[in-house]
């Protein structure tokens, strides 16, 4: 079984970029839209939100939003011709719908690349024949194909829906002969799955790539943390210029001229003995970018704001020589409301809540972040700032 990945023929209409005033939609209403609504009005754009959901983080910051599903396509035409421009803060947006959209404004990053990053196998097999390492991989479409491929990939692998997974939804480990059985049944038996090879990497880092109207800049990279498959901590060094540094760049410029990106995306990489291996991609900002909001000129939200306005993207200016960002997330409630004057009296911690009403474990509600001399300091002070918002610190 294989998968083909679509041409690449980015939108060829020749649009001029789109003066302040103007209006950019935007399908998603969650935290990424939220602070990328904020970032356009900072600019003078005004946003408009197409979600479905009743609670709608970027929907209370926006001048407009519309709620309705993403497959009812008369009320896609109908925001569509209401904006200037269209982006979106992830991936899961339907292909009629995007394609519908383009009827009547430019979405950037045009339908292809979202076409490729939304399906896993088929993001795997474009990264693969475009001679970039990835993780050996199979397709798979039983238990019993998946059994195959684990003994073909060496015994531990990962097998993974090849849609709508995040945040370590929608995959499992099978580490051992006669777990397939269930592996198949903890991802639901889907149609069609991905089962790659177990990478024992040294560690995760991400790399996000502004691309558009003949230039190419980089954040990054950021070294990050996950707990329970979420990501807990990333740092990042206005001065890095390691190997893995080097090796990302080169790797996300040579990622954007595939794809013809007009945009931006979050490149996610293993860092292994032997150099980077693309774990997946991004069209979209991303949470580990969520520290430029603070130790950079311009945000990851402010370039997706000017990318979708049709501008080129700049070179971000560090403002310190070193970040940390730790996520919120819903388990910090779990001894009642957080301390939150415990954050709020410390000068050097920068601190965001998302606008989501019910905390959950697991569910992301905020961030902090810190700016320091080192890495490690700014680490240390973040962790220390998200213990001190428990009222049960653990």
């Amino acid at each position: 079984m294989t998968a083909e990945h679509p041409t690449l023929n980015a939108d060829k209409r020749s649009v001029s970029p789109l003066p302040p005033g103007s209006t950019l939609g935007l399908f998603g209403g969650g935290q990424l839209g939220r602070m990328f609504a904020k970032a356009a009005a900072r600019l003078g754009y005004h946003v408009h939100v197409f979600a479905p959901e009743e609670e709608c983080p970027a929907g209370e910051v926006s001048l407009e939003r519309t709620r309705a599903s993403y497959d009812d396509l008369d009320a896609v035409a109908r925001f569509a011709q209401s904006v200037d421009a269209i982006t979106y803060e992830f991936e899961n947006v339907l292909g009629p719908t995007v394609e519908t959209a383009n009827q009547y404004a430019p979405v950037r990053p045009h339908t292809c690349v979202l076409s490729v990053t939304r399906n896993r196998l088929i993001e795997k097999s474009f990264l693969r024949s475009s001679g970039l390492s990835v993780a050996p991989f199979f397709a798979v479409a039983s238990a019993a194909e998946l059994e195959r491929a684990r003994n073909e990939l060496g015994g531990r692998a990962v097998v993974k829906t090849t849609a709508f997974g995040y945040d370590g939804k929608g995959q499992t480990m099978v580490k051992a002969y006669g777990e397939s059985d269930t592996a198949w049944r903890t991802i639901g038996a889907p149609e069609e799955a991905i089962v790659e090879q177990f990478i024992p990497f040294e560690g995760e880092c991400s790399m996000l790539v502004a691309r558009g109207g003949g230039s190419t800049t980089f954040f990054g990279p950021f070294y990050n943390q996950h707990r329970n498959h979420v990501l807990d901590l990333t740092t990042w060094s206005a001065e890095d210029d390691s190997p893995t540094a080097r090796e990302g760049r080169a790797i996300g410029a040579a990622v954007a001229d595939a794809l013809a990106l007009d945009g931006m995306i979050c490149i996610e990489f293993f860092i292994t003995p032997g150099g980077l291996l693309v774990n997946e991609i991004a069209p979209r900002p991303h949470n580990s970018g969520h520290l430029t909001l603070e130790a950079c000129s311009i945000s990851q939200f402010e370039q997706q704001v000017r990318l979708a306005a049709g501008y080129p993207p700049v070179d971000p200016v560090p403002r310190a020589p070193a970040a940390a960002m730790v996520n919120l997330l819903g388990d910090i409630w779990e001894g009642g409301e957080p301390d939150w004057a415990a954050v709020l009296k410390q000068p050097n911690t920068a601190f965001h809540l998302y606008g989501k009403s019910a905390p959950m474990p697991g569910r992301k509600m905020g961030h902090l972040t810190v700016l320091a001399d080192t890495p490690e300091i700014a680490a240390e002070t973040a962790l220390t700032a998200r213990r001190a918002l428990r009222r049960d610190p653990t």
